[in-house]
């Protein structure tokens, strides 16, 4: 057991129906599996499931528990500030992709 920090820039999405509902209604959740801790309080990216920057949102709550059948999880609420204009998204995927993404894809 233990928590896995996220950094403070990223907000990625595993569930497009989470991402849609963020998007459309100005407000939303995820729930990530584990312990995680997300900034309460900051802005930060959100990227969708194929990890392209979306938009800004700002984390309301972060809540980390064992859910009823026994899994750790952390749901995340969050409302959007903002979607990302096509430049900001390219950027911000681009230096994304570099520094968070593409370590993990190479085991690290």
């Amino acid at each position: 057991m233990g928590f896995g920090t996220e950094f403070n820039s990223v907000c990625k999405f595993k569930s497009k129906q989470e991402l849609y509902e963020l998007l459309e209604y100005g407000r939303g959740k995820m729930v990530k599996s584990g312990f995680r801790v997300y900034p309460t309080g900051q802005k930060v990216i959100a990227y969708t499931p194929e990890n392209e920057a979306i938009a800004i949102v700002k984390i309301l709550v972060s809540i980390a528990e064992i859910n009823f059948q026994g899994n750790e999880i952390t749901q995340v609420e969050m409302e959007l500030v903002r979607r990302l204009t096509d430049e900001e998204a390219r950027v911000q995927t681009a230096l994304a992709q570099e520094m968070f993404f593409g370590e993990q894809s190479r085991g690290g």
